[in-house]
């Protein structure tokens, strides 16, 4: 009985132990499993930390490359403008050979009209054996035959149009080639000539020879105007320029760059306020010896006995607030004493003002000036004086001969790698150009059309095109403007083979592939209208519109009197417009009426300067509602119309010679909305019409701004054709209408 108790006890025993051994094996691997998994994750985390610290040395050395390279790249810009005119004295001296143009011209391209149509074979209609091995039957053989002569005549009537169409395209391509090589040989004729005519003395051929020799020296950096005022005195034989200098910005102001890990930030370290002063004053020194180099160096007829240079930048005198073009560095060099320098060598500052007796301005950077020697208007006598601005180097496509500008599109397309010529001179349904994409997946025929255009292109010449690119199985249809398309144009362009370029989209793609061109003639610098001049300037201050009405000229058998339409280049037709003969009262037909319409409920007193330049002729030419019509009665108030909320009248044909723009400001009426400014002032317009009330046009002006009481809408400045082009205004003013006004010389009471 104990025994039985014994064994019970003793195998219950063993299976505790057993149940224990279980428990403490699982207990176990579950320690060595969480063992494990830690020593697994301390290693990841210890493999992402190396992978963290990896990451960020690479990243801080990413960021102090960078840092490097940008000040590698401020201490490269330094290194030129300290080199300046050691560089430039390296560079050859201009001479005439440099203004002729090569005699070539492109050679004959006849693209795909080069290629014969081929002939059928008829070998390659021979029918199908019949069956059981027996020949084809005589009506398929008849069958066969009459396909082939069909494809046959086909061909040859094919052929016999590309060869009409060849020979067409080839005395269309032999009368513009003439005319070119007849152009060039005339412009070569003439550069041949200009030796004697400089030796000679001639005024105009002297400042029109410097000025070139200036624009085209290729010492200037990128960066630096290229502003020449010019004239030459005959009896000294002394040339005199007004050149404009970079401002104090061509010099940085960083004079390194570091990178901070403890904040991931570049920081600029700043160039001491003394080198940067003495830097700037140095390349304005080194800038007049170069300009002086460029003339005597380019004087290879001996028309020069002495120069004078006059080192201006365009800002505000800081003694009246006026914008003006101070002077910073003046003066006059002989030909004798200016070939004893060694330019390569010598200290700029130190020649300037010792070796030749010129001043330079001690505080260039705040505009302190200096007296010129002699300024080209003081000039008199048999002089010649001319200005010339940067746009005057780059041709306007507003104003190109219309085949110079089909070639241009021609060249542009070839420059893109594809293969072009010009077809008609002057079609506007045709085809200008015709452009071969030698691309074998996705190029192809493209036919070009060439709208030099200054308003809104029509959407009917899209659809024209279209319709030209399937009549001729073209691939693709172009078609370039000078001026812009409207949302119709490119709604019915989408999802088809064609692309639209406008005006702007022309420059960059010209400018991309090295060539030159621009849209109208930018604002003169400084001037009030212009949208800049200041601070209060927007979008910068050459914000030109080709927008043109024209003034005097010869009778060009045009349409006149009332209602007469837009030509196609955009301008209006001479004589085309009214004239008020009261104020207020309708126009009648030799003015145009600018009618202003704006957004929001802000009210406006609308008036207008006859200026020449910034200034205005006199305070009986502010036309405002106290003085509602000038002395003449060229510009004059009159009622508004339609949609129109003002309206003045312009005779651009009867405007004093002595003026060159008209320009049109806004002010708030303080009588009517005494707190306003003119953040109310929206989608504004100036709606160009004629006598009958026909809208011609309507130019866009600029916003108001909040805290602005006052705003030059824009002016209308006479090109040098007689013609009138619209620049967009801009510039505000928070106190109203007064200050403004002062910047045009009126004096309010």
């Amino acid at each position: 009985m104990t025994r039985r108790n014994d064994g019970l006890i003793g195998g219950w025993a063993e299976a505790q132990r057993q149940e224990q051994r279980r428990q403490d094996a699982q207990r176990r691997t579950r320690e060595q499993q969480r063992r494990e998994a830690e020593r697994q994750q301390r290693a990841a985390e210890r493999a992402m930390a190396q992978a963290h610290r990896e990451q960020q040395a690479a990243y801080k050395q990413r960021r102090e490359a960078d840092a490097r390279l940008r000040t590698d790249e401020i201490e490269a810009r330094v290194a030129v403008l300290e080199g300046l005119l050691a560089a430039g004295c390296r560079g050859p001296a201009f001479r005439t050979s440099a203004m002729l143009r090569a005699e070539h011209v492109e050679p004959f391209q006849p693209g795909h009209l080069a290629v014969a149509v081929p002939a059928p074979v008829e070998a390659n209609y021979q029918p199908a054996q019949g069956g059981w091995g027996f020949g084809p039957s005589a009506q398929a053989r008849a069958e066969a035959r009459a396909r082939f002569e069909r494809d046959w005549y086909a061909a040859q009537d094919a052929e016999a149009q590309r060869l009409r169409q060849l020979e067409a395209y080839r005395q269309q391509y032999q009368q513009w080639a003439e005319t070119t090589l007849t152009q060039i040989r005339h412009h070569n004729a003439q550069v041949r000539t200009l030796g004697d005519t400089l030796r000679r003395g001639d005024p105009d051929a002297a400042v029109q020879y410097f000025s070139a020799a200036l624009y085209s020296s290729a010492a200037w950096p990128d960066g630096f105007p290229h502003q020449v005022a010019a004239a030459y005195d005959r009896g000294t034989r002394e040339l005199v320029l007004d050149w404009q200098l970079p401002g104090i910005d061509v010099v940085p102001e960083a004079k390194a760059v570091r990178y901070m890990p403890s904040t991931d930030q570049d920081k600029e370290v700043a160039r001491p306020v003394t080198q940067r002063r003495a830097l700037y004053r140095d390349v304005l020194a080194q800038t007049v010896l170069l300009v002086l180099r460029e003339v005597f160096a380019a004087d290879e007829f001996g028309a020069l006995e002495s120069a004078v240079v006059n080192g201006f930048v365009d800002d505000r005198d800081p003694a009246t607030g006026r914008p003006a073009k101070i002077v910073l560095a003046s003066v006059r060099a002989t030909r004798a004493d200016f070939t004893r320098l060694d330019l390569a060598r010598v200290s700029a500052q130190d020649c300037l003002a010792d070796a030749l007796d010129g001043k330079l301005s001690a505080r260039p950077d705040q505009r302190t000036a200096v007296r010129a020697v002699r300024r080209p208007d003081e000039v008199g006598g048999s002089a010649a004086v001319v200005s010339h601005a940067d746009d005057d180097a780059v041709p306007n496509l507003l104003e190109m001969d219309p085949i110079a500008f089909e070639g241009l599109v021609a060249e542009l397309f070839r420059a893109r790698g594809l293969q072009a010529v010009t077809t008609q001179r002057s079609g506007d349904g045709g085809v200008d150009v015709e452009a071969l994409d030698p691309d074998p997946l996705s190029g192809g025929k493209i036919v070009v059309q060439v709208k030099r255009y200054r308003h809104t292109v029509p959407p009917t010449a899209v659809r024209d095109l279209y319709g030209t690119v399937h009549d001729v199985g073209a691939n693709k249809g172009v078609l370039v403007t000078t001026s812009s398309f409207g949302p119709t144009s490119y709604t019915f362009a989408r999802g088809k083979p064609l692309t639209l370029i406008n005006g702007d989209e022309l420059v960059d793609l010209l400018a991309q592939c090295g060539l030159r061109g621009r849209l109208g003639t930018g604002d003169a610098p400084g001037g009030p209208g212009a949208g800049g001049g200041g601070g209060g300037g927007r979008g910068g201050s050459r914000t030109s519109r080709g927008d043109a009405v024209p003034g005097p000229r010869a009778s060009s058998g045009r349409a006149s009197g009332p209602g007469a339409a837009a030509t196609p280049d955009g301008t209006l037709p001479a004589n085309g417009f009214a004239v008020p003969a009261a104020a207020g009262d309708p126009p009648a037909e030799d003015a145009a009426v600018l009618g202003m319409t704006w957004s929001g409920g802000v009210a406006l007193d609308v008036c207008a300067l006859v200026c020449r330049g910034d200034r205005v002729l006199g305070d009986d030419f502010f036309v405002f509602y106290n003085n509602p019509a000038t002395p003449d009665g060229t510009v004059r108030s009159v009622a508004a119309r339609g949609s129109d909320k003002a309206a003045v009248a312009v005779r651009f044909d009867a405007l004093p010679a002595r003026a060159d723009r008209v320009v049109l400001v806004a002010a708030i009426d303080p009588a009517v909305n005494p707190t306003a400014d003119l953040s109310g002032f929206t989608d504004a317009a100036i709606r160009l019409s004629n006598a009958s009330g026909a809208e011609l046009d309507r130019l866009a002006v600029s916003d108001g701004r909040a805290g602005e009481t006052a705003l030059v809408l824009g002016s209308f400045r006479r090109r040098a054709n007689g013609d009138w082009k619209f620049v967009v205004g801009g510039r505000g003013y928070p106190d109203g209408l007064e200050p403004l006004l002062a910047d045009f010389g009126v004096e309010v009471a």
